[in-house]
């Protein structure tokens, strides 16, 4: 009996994981649809004003160097997201852990995992971070 509860508790562990990673993905393709919030200070569109009065004001002055446009911004925090699932599998997880897994520079996570800790998702334990109890 208490194999087949262990069992059944492992399986919905890794469907609800499952889930959040969907939930995820769905938001931050919300948010490209509808336009997430571009950041603090900055009104919507006003990076791609400038960046095209930049980009061609240089191209008119004939350095050679051509600007590319602005990428954009992907909506619905998904490096965070991705922080907090590697977190939540993998308890006591460092920084260069995580960058590693994830494929991208530490010096990222130094700002987002500070802010996971505030909303209060994920907690420092030593050097690594664990799930918080509420999470």
């Amino acid at each position: 009996m208490t194999e087949f509860v262990d069992s059944t508790v492992k399986d919905i562990d890794q469907r609800l994981s499952e889930l959040k990673q969907e939930v995820a993905k769905l938001e931050a393709a919300r948010s490209a649809l509808v336009g997430g919030r571009r950041g603090p200070g900055r009104p919507r569109g006003s990076a791609t004003r400038r960046s095209t009065a930049r980009s061609t004001r240089r191209s008119a002055s004939g350095n050679g160097r051509r600007r590319r446009g602005s990428r954009g911004r992907r909506g619905g925090a998904t490096r965070a997201n991705q922080a907090l699932e590697l977190v939540r599998q993998n308890p006591g997880i460092t920084i260069p852990q995580i960058a590693k897994q994830m494929g991208i520079e530490p010096n990222y996570l130094y700002r987002v995992l500070p802010r996971l800790q505030q909303e209060g998702a994920i907690k420092r334990d030593g050097q690594g971070w664990v799930p918080s109890a509420s999470s």
